[in-house]
């Protein structure tokens, strides 16, 4: 598994005197295996950040580098191969008229790996699926199954680093504690490295070894997962962040 590096990364929509500075200047280092987490409030850029990361935004300034190489210098194939996405909405992110089989067939086939059959089953077997869900449509799968799937599939390319937007957020409470357990058992076993955006501070306690906390498109502060116990935090606004997610889990 590869380190991630990003350095002076800035991206602006829109042109002229009418540019917003949506990411003004984000610098950040993830540690080979490591799980990594970007917290703030909703429109603070973390998914931003991952779309850049991807390259699904290409338009964007500085430098983001896996295990050293430059994701700009990589070949299509290459960064497919070396980071893949986890998008939040598992409804919206599977096509409703391909079959799991379709969805995990076709990057194998695009990149032109052998033993598909046994690449596609130990794909489900390796999100706790049947082989049986093989020949399912997604309107067959419950919100949770489908996440799995979508795990699946960012998994079938053997990527070193996984790009986790939301992973859960749209999934009941009970299932979000499954994926959850799953996303932390690969990684134990196969060291995957990940960058993990929630605005859920109990799920970045849960999975990640350190977080950042983001506001108005700028990093405030990095801290380690032990600063949630006691808000060892010094940044007024993520003291406040953390002060409230404590409250709100006390109240519930």
């Amino acid at each position: 598994m590869k380190s991630v590096e990003v350095t002076n990364l800035g991206i602006a929509l829109g042109h002229g005197a009418k540019a917003v500075n949506i990411l003004p200047d984000v610098s950040f280092t993830v540690e080979q295996g490591e799980c990594f987490g970007l917290v703030g409030e909703s429109g603070s850029g973390k998914s931003t950040v991952l779309r850049c990361i991807s390259l699904l935004l290409e338009h964007w300034r500085g430098t983001v580098k896996i295990g050293g190489a430059s994701v700009r210098d990589m070949g299509v194939i290459e960064r497919c191969r070396t980071v893949q996405m986890v998008f939040q909405d598992p409804y919206g992110s599977l096509h409703p008229r391909h079959s799991v089989r379709t969805v995990l067939y076709e990057p194998l086939r695009i990149h032109n790996l052998d033993r598909r059959q046994e690449r596609m089953e130990q794909a489900l077997r390796d999100v706790g699926l049947p082989i049986s869900f093989l020949d399912r449509f997604p309107h067959q799968l419950s919100g949770g199954q489908r996440q799995r799937v979508a795990i699946a599939r960012a998994l079938i390319l053997e990527p070193d680093v996984l790009l986790l937007d939301e992973p859960t957020s749209a999934l009941d409470v009970s299932v979000q504690a499954e994926i959850l357990n799953l996303l932390s058992d690969l990684r134990a076993r196969r060291g995957y490295t990940y960058i993990l955006v929630s605005h859920d501070l109990a799920v970045v306690d849960y999975m990640c070894d350190r977080f950042a906390v983001m506001r108005s498109g700028e990093i405030v502060e990095v801290l380690d997962r032990a600063a949630l116990e006691n808000n060892s935090a010094t940044h007024d606004y993520a003291r406040e962040l953390i002060s409230a997610s404590i409250a709100y889990d006390r109240a519930s």
